[in-house]
């Protein structure tokens, strides 16, 4: 079994999404640890409820050497609003994966995240918007893509009713696929 630290950063629903979807669309992997750079992050809560150590960690020297001590094989970005260094990525390399709520390459980079990305789109006038998993590189949002879906835009829709449709019918079904997709490329490697 994988064992996955997500790395959170507020409210934790795409951590909650993988969570119910171990022993279902996950089966190869297992979520060992939570780290948050916010205190005050609501994911910590969803952590302690599933009974999985969760940690306040926002120094990237602290965070290799609890993903050391747990054991952990592959990193989650769920809403993590840090940028790892190009060192830490490449000693992760195709083990960090990220999900964007855009369909990359459009609106995405450094400072889009969250309802910027919705409203951008809207403004943009967008007909079809959607999110995307992907590996994490040094470039924001610049790592090959895992997976993709679409969703379309709705006449009337505002950045918060955008980014709810976007989380519920895209994020939350791809972030489990690609965990269950790259935790097996990761199993495949280890020696039998």
């Amino acid at each position: 079994m994988v064992k996955v630290a997500v790395l959170v950063s507020g409210g934790g629903t795409n951590l909650q999404a993988i969570l119910d979807a171990e022993g279902t669309v996950i089966q190869s992997a297992k979520v060992a640890l939570v780290i948050s750079s916010n205190p005050n992050a609501y994911a910590l809560e969803r952590a302690k409820k599933y009974g999985i150590p969760g940690l306040v960690i926002k120094d990237e020297g602290e965070i290799e050497a609890a993903l050391a001590a747990h054991g952990i094989d592959m990193i989650v970005l769920a809403g993590y609003m840090r940028i790892l260094s190009a060192e830490f990525t490449e000693r992760w390399k195709k083990r960090i994966i990220n999900v964007h709520p855009a369909l990359i390459p459009s609106f995405c980079g450094k400072g889009m995240y969250g309802l910027k990305v919705h409203r951008a789109a809207l403004e943009c006038g967008v007909k079809v918007t959607g999110a995307t998993v992907h590996y994490v590189n040094s470039v924001p949002d610049g790592g090959q893509i895992i997976f993709q879906k679409a969703i379309d835009v709705e006449e009337g829709d505002t950045p918060e009713t955008l980014q709810r449709r976007v989380m519920e019918q895209a994020e939350w079904v791809l972030l489990p696929r690609a965990v269950e997709k790259v935790a097996k490329e990761i199993e495949h490697e280890r020696p039998a």
